[in-house]
């Protein structure tokens, strides 16, 4: 069972509803094959996620989203940790599409290496 927890969504004027946001990461998931596990999406300012930015990529600034995955492979002991998404709405032109994104990246993809495959896996999600 996937259990996605979203964390300060009064952050940002326009987040789309629990179930929405649910319904996102499950299909981003799904795309790779992950039905179970949790997830916590979290809005934050400008201020927390340039700090996140340099501190996890070295780039200075404020970004879109950011992903952190945790249980890439193995059995836990409980529900599987799939990792962190952090989005900053005030640097997001679409929070659907930051939320997709940094799904995406939980199961691995990376648009930077993929050849344009995890853009064209976001695009066709984005679509339904």
């Amino acid at each position: 069972m996937l259990e996605v927890e979203v964390i300060a969504p009064e952050l940002a004027p326009g987040v789309p509803p629990e179930p929405e946001i649910e319904r996102l990461v499950g299909l981003a998931l799904a795309s790779a094959g992950l039905d179970d596990g949790h997830v916590a999406v979290q809005f934050v300012d400008p201020d927390r996620i340039a700090e996140l930015n340099i501190e996890h990529r070295g780039k200075e600034g404020p970004t879109d989203v950011l992903s952190f995955p945790i249980d890439e492979a193995g059995e836990a002991l409980g529900p599987r940790e799939l990792g962190d998404i952090v989005i900053c709405p005030e640097h997001t032109a679409d929070l659907r599409e930051a939320i997709v994104h940094g799904a995406l990246h939980l199961t691995g993809m990376d648009h930077e290496t993929d050849d344009g495959e995890m853009l064209a896996v976001q695009a066709e999600i984005l679509s339904w």
